[in-house]
């Protein structure tokens, strides 16, 4: 795909900043607390339900452990603020070691809630970076390494003993390792996806924002003239007095001037006020051509050609000028401009229920590789090879043309070859509304 935008990771741009590899301390006590039950829990049923012999003393100070460390974490601590990455490390490492050494008084590698050490590593992996998620995972290797060098026997039932084979032990082993690793990879992919699409979204936001502040700036200026009206024909007024009733010529031309001044003033005020009437109907409504050659006037001269054809039934609509529509589009257009070989075909086309954008450029298109990623943000492939890349600057297009109902479709070919786009909207969603008599 084509794109001005160009990422090697999922750094969100200058000014847009969420709180990434962050999580709330609320979050990790809920967790911790969770856990304790569930130890608990289960050690009160294995003893008392099964009535296998456990070290239940030794057990219990270890599962205390984590909730003393709860308790004094609510005392101390703000828990709704959100934890430093060296601390919820730590934090998750705590957890870990809790549950190994809760494993290894209650047969290590044979109890089955070995499992349970890929839990706190899958959270360290989708909420910190890879040099805490990598430490977690060693960590919990290490638990594991300790317990298959010692641990008390697995809780049986009185006057038997489990013995597994030390294969079977090793098979669990190899298991632990692939599922930490894979449930690992898993989830720190999740992340990496939800970071980039959190970064790419708060930019979409601060641009529609922009794109706001600017429109609201002729209201502003269409108020200050209505405002300043008033006190400069009190201004003119008064001066107009004064230069009939002052002797000196001297004075009565400086009064003069005053006067004419206020008259200037007035009058660009005057036009101002009539040039935002003017603009407030082209910006509410404005031809379906119109808003093409809008968008594209930008673009011309910078290399490619651009040309425009309509096409469609009966009379051609009127859009609603609205950002999303002439910026998605924009950039859908710029893109195609700069990756052209020489020519940009705009077709744009309606019909009853549809209104429709055909971009068709002369490059070499998409790489296939790409094609079917078009739509996430962040893709690094803005580095000279056939078909160039995508980035946040088409992701944000893409999002504005659905905030409107409306779907972009991507392939190669068209009447010029290249890379070719197909944007539809509902007709009803960007058709401006008849104007009222």
């Amino acid at each position: 795909m084509q794109t001005s935008y160009e990422f090697d990771s999922p750094t969100p741009p200058p000014g847009v900043a969420p709180f990434f590899g962050r999580v709330r301390l609320r979050t990790l006590i809920v967790l911790r607390w969770m856990a304790v039950v569930g130890q608990a829990a289960t050690l009160l049923f294995v003893t008392l339900v099964l009535g296998f012999e456990v070290p239940l003393l030794l057990c219990c100070i270890v599962v205390a452990a984590s909730a003393v460390l709860n308790l004094g974490l609510i005392i101390s601590r703000d828990i709704q603020k959100l934890t430093s990455q060296h601390e919820a490390f730590a934090q998750l490492a705590f957890d870990v070691i809790q549950l190994s050494l809760l494993l290894v008084l209650t047969g290590g590698l044979q109890n089955p809630f070995v499992v349970m050490l890929v839990a706190p590593v899958t959270i360290g992996v989708a909420a910190l970076p890879p040099r805490f998620s990598v430490g977690l995972a060693v960590l919990g290797l290490l638990g594991m390494g300790a317990m298959s060098l010692y641990s008390l026997p697995l809780p049986w039932i009185a006057g038997q003993t489990l013995n597994l084979p030390p294969l079977y032990e090793a098979g669990l082993g190899v298991a632990f390792v692939i599922a930490v690793s894979f449930t690992a990879a898993y989830a720190w992919r999740i992340g990496h996806e939800a970071k980039r699409m959190g970064a790419a979204l708060t930019a979409t936001q601060a641009i529609l924002a922009r794109e706001q502040k600017l429109s609201a700036v002729g209201s502003l200026a269409a108020a200050a003239a209505h405002e300043l009206g008033t006190p400069l024909a009190t201004i003119q007024l008064t001066a107009k007095e004064m230069a009939r009733e002052i002797k000196d010529e001297t004075l009565r031309e400086d009064a003069e001037l005053l006067v004419s001044q206020a008259k200037r003033c007035r009058d660009i005020l005057q036009q101002l006020s009539a040039q935002r009437t003017a603009r407030d109907k082209v910006h509410d409504r404005i031809a379906f051509r119109d808003a093409l050659d809008e968008v594209c006037g930008p673009m011309r001269g910078l290399g490619a050609s651009i040309t425009i054809r309509m096409q469609g039934e009966g009379e051609p609509p009127v859009i609603a000028r609205q950002p999303e529509f002439l910026y998605g589009l924009g950039n859908l257009i710029e893109n195609a401009v700069e990756f052209a070989a020489g020519r940009v075909l705009i077709e744009g086309r309606w019909s009853e229920d549809g209104i429709g954008v055909i971009i068709n450029d002369d490059g070499k298109g998409f790489a296939a590789d790409v094609l079917g990623r078009i739509g996430e943000p962040y893709i690094s492939r803005r580095n000279g090879e056939v078909g160039g890349g995508l980035g946040l600057g088409s992701f944000i297009a893409i999002t504005m043309i659905e905030r409107l109902g409306g779907r972009a479709r991507f392939a190669n070919g068209g009447e010029l070859g290249g890379a070719l786009i197909h944007v539809e909207w509902p007709r009803k969603q960007v058709e401006a509304p008849e104007e009222a008599d």
